[in-house]
């Protein structure tokens, strides 16, 4: 019976491994605090901010009325500048149009970090 127990609270458990969107953020925080993060941060903004702000303004028009309440987006940006696993909370159109238009883009290659392929990154936006 308690076998059965475990195994019936482990198949409604994630993967081994598997992140929860909380603490994508919260790896993406901790590396923008770390020794390489302010120098990687420089770097990532200056080759995003104008794209991300033409984008913001675009997705706004292509969704009105639309909903600008804050969001949160986190991605892992490859070693050679690519975003993957890019998602938003929250998901308004608006949103989802600023992570697709952002899975398109290329970005400046991460710094290396233990333990990991790929450079968590994870922006507020506000409006």
């Amino acid at each position: 019976m308690l076998t059965v127990l475990a195994f019936a609270l482990l198949a409604g458990a994630p993967p081994a491994g598997a992140d929860t969107f909380l603490a994508r953020v919260q790896r993406a925080k901790l590396m923008e605090g770390s020794s390489t993060g302010p120098g990687y941060q420089k770097q990532f903004w200056d080759k995003t901010k104008e794209p991300m702000t033409y984008a913001l303004h675009g997705c706004i028009a292509s969704n009105a009325p639309a909903d600008k309440s804050p969001f949160t987006l986190v991605a892992d940006i490859s070693p050679d500048g690519h975003p993957l696993n890019v998602e938003v909370r929250a998901p308004t159109p608006v949103a989802r149009c600023l992570a697709g238009e952002f899975s398109l883009w290329t970005f400046p290659a991460p710094p290396k970090i233990p333990d990991s392929t790929n450079y968590p990154i994870e922006i507020d936006v506000s409006m």
